[in-house]
């Protein structure tokens, strides 16, 4: 059976994407001269991309363009003491965070679990999204009791890391507790300000962090990019005899 038209744009496109002749984050001609290029109807330049845009290739962003995406940009390194800004300076990825929103809110009842407190119980609540190398790779709500972070917001803001800030207020170590992932897909305000196709997935991570004497001092749900992160578990060594029945 012959391919289709848009199948074909799709493979030719793949194929320079995968030999290098278009580079990560080379901008695509417009659809005019994609039309021109390849004999074809918009319909069929259209389809192809969006095709290759779920597939993690592409990247659309309205208003300016299509472009190839990036590689995977970080292997995540998860264990007790897990930190973003730390874990991407590792691997020679500059870190940044944009604060996209901030309020206190009352703690909603998963939240106030997570944390230890009655439901209810005033919390900040702040969205900031991840960049590594300016690329996008996670949109987090990050959840802190008011009464132990009066200014953390401000704080955050001003560009104090989570740690520079748990510093001011005497806590000089802390531990992540627990890590839930899942893989959804993402809302369309989510796919935006990632800058992917909405049908691509994304992973959503939740992890709850505590002093060094248990006290739940901070929860998040942070949403990653899958195509562009993959995560590692570092667990810690086996104290108990192996069980025969694994």
């Amino acid at each position: 059976m012959a391919r289709e038209t848009w199948q074909s744009i799709r493979d030719r496109l793949a194929a320079d994407i995968l030999s290098g002749v278009l580079a990560p984050e080379t901008q695509l001609p417009t659809e005019p001269e994609l039309c021109a290029e390849f004999g074809a109807g918009r319909h069929s330049v259209r389809r192809a991309i969006a095709a290759l845009a779920v597939e993690g290739k592409l990247r659309v962003e309205q208003g300016r363009g299509t472009f190839v995406e990036s590689a995977p940009l970080i292997n995540y390194q998860i264990g007790h003491r897990t930190r973003f800004r730390q874990n991407l300076i590792s691997q020679g990825v500059t870190p940044a965070g944009e604060q996209v929103s901030d309020d206190v809110i009352p703690a909603p009842r998963r939240v106030a679990e997570a944390l230890g407190l009655p439901e209810g119980t005033p919390v900040h609540r702040l969205m900031r999204r991840g960049l590594a190398d300016d690329v996008p790779v996670n949109l987090s709500f990050v959840y802190h009791p008011q009464a132990l972070f009066p200014d953390m917001a401000g704080q955050r803001r001003a560009g104090l890391s989570v740690t520079d800030v748990y510093r001011s207020h005497g806590i000089t170590d802390y531990l992540r507790k627990s890590t839930t992932i899942y893989a959804r897909r993402p809302t369309a305000e989510e796919a935006r300000l990632l800058k992917q196709h909405q049908d691509q997935p994304v992973l959503a991570v939740t992890k709850t962090d505590v002093d060094l004497t248990g006290r739940p001092i901070g929860y998040s749900q942070a949403i990653w990019a899958a195509g562009r992160v993959q995560f590692t578990f570092d667990l810690p060594p086996e104290t108990g005899s192996p069980d025969q029945n694994d």
